[in-house]
């Protein structure tokens, strides 16, 4: 998974939510209305796992070219990025409830162009609209919430936006699964996510903007407003008087470090705590992608049809074990078991029937199989590597129910791969899933804590798009089994770097924080070589 993540919850703030949402209805209805931008982000990022093996069987150019495959994917994410940067201008420069309304309208016409595509090009430029609103989504929606609403329930409010994210990216695999006998297919999955931005505009038009930027901009009244809605009268004035002094001390950070990239950069590079800082966040946010798992959300049903699974309906089905389990993925499955069925999968492809594979004619064998003199050794993989299929018979002495195959080869450990991704993702979630998120929280000095997460989002979003980009191709280059190989050896490099450059950080205050950051983090044996030869010192 991407930007956000999932927050823990404490059962005290659990239990007040739920006591404060049944008081105040309308915080809820609120915190729903932003998390729909949540659910497209979540929706838009999965839904083209499937619909991609559809637009393959519609355009033999994306069928031919992994690149194109890989480009349509990715092309989202990449444009997250720039959707990101342009939404952070946004909140600041027009309020959070316009930079929302413009995601909406990303995302509708994103949809309308996909679905509508004569074209693979087009798909892409669609893919772009939509890779905007999710960018400008992610960092939108969070803010907006936990700006309108109580402070005491706010880490549940913004936890369930991150659920949001993840049902988003169910509710697509279970919206592909049911177009599947559809006529035009791809065109469905891609256009039903035109309406969520609809409901979410109509909603968004009758809720306030966020009264933090509302008293920034001066208009107290409007804040006192909106501030009426979520608090009784008495808290009111106190929220006013927090907010004050909040943008006091805001406008205050500003004049010391400046008020952009730049100069912001330029002051964190200079203090050795936020370096150190930035070392730690910016390394858990990469290796949280480079462990593979956007490759499960984004080609889960190109992973089936790898493992064996040649029925696009059946993969779909198959991917929606993970997509149920989507809490994101791990370290040691990857390590110790993807790639084993993967492997496996290849070492044991049915061997080619040189009678069946005459029998067809040369009209629709394999050109490059005719042309070797000894096809003794060829099985279902060498075809596979010759850009040719395999068809299987499947035991049938007539042949009357082959079924064809031109991603994997059928294989009895193909359910592994269900089992064994359900379980990546499972014990993916209370580590890498979660913890680079509550790192950034923590981690930064107080001044530099938005200018760190931005950083450490925004290469969380670039190494998501490395991943996204180069998948596919690797699988091609490397194999399904030493592609995920490769992800092991990026998860053990990771394993190492987070040990290094990564403090421990639970129950310090953030005071803490900043005091061993500036001394300098040593683990284990790093610190123990130093105890030792401080006790030799004052001996």
């Amino acid at each position: 998974m991407v930007e956000g993540g999932i927050a823990p919850i404490d059962r005290t703030e659990l239990t007040e939510f739920f006591r404060t949402v049944w008081k105040t209805p309308y915080i809820l209805r609120l915190a729903l209305t932003a998390g729909i931008g949540g659910l497209l982000f979540g929706y838009d990022t999965g839904v083209i796992s499937g619909a991609l093996l559809y637009i393959r069987d519609d355009f033999e150019s994306v069928d031919k070219h992994t690149w194109l495959q890989e480009l349509i994917v990715s092309m989202a994410v990449g444009a997250a990025i720039f959707g990101a940067a342009i939404g952070a201008w946004m909140n600041d420069s027009m309020g959070r409830k316009k930079t929302i309304l413009t995601a909406d309208m990303l995302f509708f016409l994103g949809s309308i162009v996909m679905a509508a595509a004569p074209v693979p090009a087009v798909i892409v430029v669609g893919r772009v609209f939509v890779g905007l609103g999710v960018g400008m989504a992610s960092m939108t929606a969070p803010l907006y919430i936990s700006e309108a609403s109580p402070a005491r329930i706010r880490g549940a409010l913004i936890s369930m936006n991150g659920l949001l994210i993840t049902f988003g990216q169910f509710l697509s695999y279970c919206i592909n699964l049911i177009f599947t006998k559809v006529p035009g297919t791809w065109r469905w999955m891609l256009g039903v996510a035109g309406i969520p931005p609809i409901v979410q505009i109509i909603l968004m038009l009758s809720l306030p903007e966020s009264p933090r930027w509302l008293y920034k901009q001066n208009k107290i009244a409007e804040a006192t407003e909106a501030l009426a809605k979520i608090y009784t009268a008495d808290e009111v004035e106190k929220e006013l008087e927090l907010l004050k002094t909040s943008i006091e001390e805001s406008e205050a950070v500003e004049a010391s470090i400046g008020n952009n990239f730049f100069s912001k950069f330029k002051s964190a590079m200079k203090n050795t705590a936020v370096r150190r800082a930035l070392l730690a966040g910016v390394t858990v946010q990469i290796v949280q992608q480079f462990v593979g798992i956007n490759t499960v959300m984004y080609y889960s049903p190109s992973i089936m049809q790898l493992a064996g699974y040649a029925s696009k309906v059946v993969a779909l089905g198959l991917s929606l074990v993970t997509a149920g389990l989507n809490c994101v993925g791990s370290i040691i499955s990857l390590l110790f078991v993807d790639r084993y069925v993967f492997y496996n999968s290849a070492q044991h492809a049915p061997d080619i029937d040189n009678f069946e594979s005459n029998h067809f004619g040369s009209n629709t064998t394999c050109s490059a199989y005719i042309s070797v003199p000894d096809t003794s050794k060829w099985n279902c993989m060498t075809c596979l590597k010759k850009k040719c299929g395999f068809c299987s018979s499947a035991g049938d002495e007539g042949g009357q129910h082959r079924v064809w195959y031109d991603k994997g080869c059928p294989s009895k450990l193909g359910f592994l791969a269900v089992i064994l991704l359900a379980a990546y993702i499972i014990v993916y979630s209370p580590g890498m899933g979660t913890v680079p998120w509550i790192v950034n929280a923590e981690v930064y000095p107080l001044k530099y804590r938005g200018f760190g997460g931005g950083v450490a989002a925004m290469s969380n979003w670039s190494a998501n798009l490395v991943v996204s980009m180069t998948f596919l191709s690797l699988t091609q280059a490397l194999g399904s089994s030493g592609t995920f190989l490769l992800y092991a050896g990026c998860s053990f490099i990771g394993l190492i770097a987070i040990y290094f450059v990564v403090p421990e950080t639970k129950e310090l205050p953030l005071e803490a924080i900043e005091k061993m950051l500036v001394k300098g983090f040593r683990p284990w044996p790093l610190k123990r070589k130093e105890k030792e030869n401080t006790d030799v010192v004052s001996a």
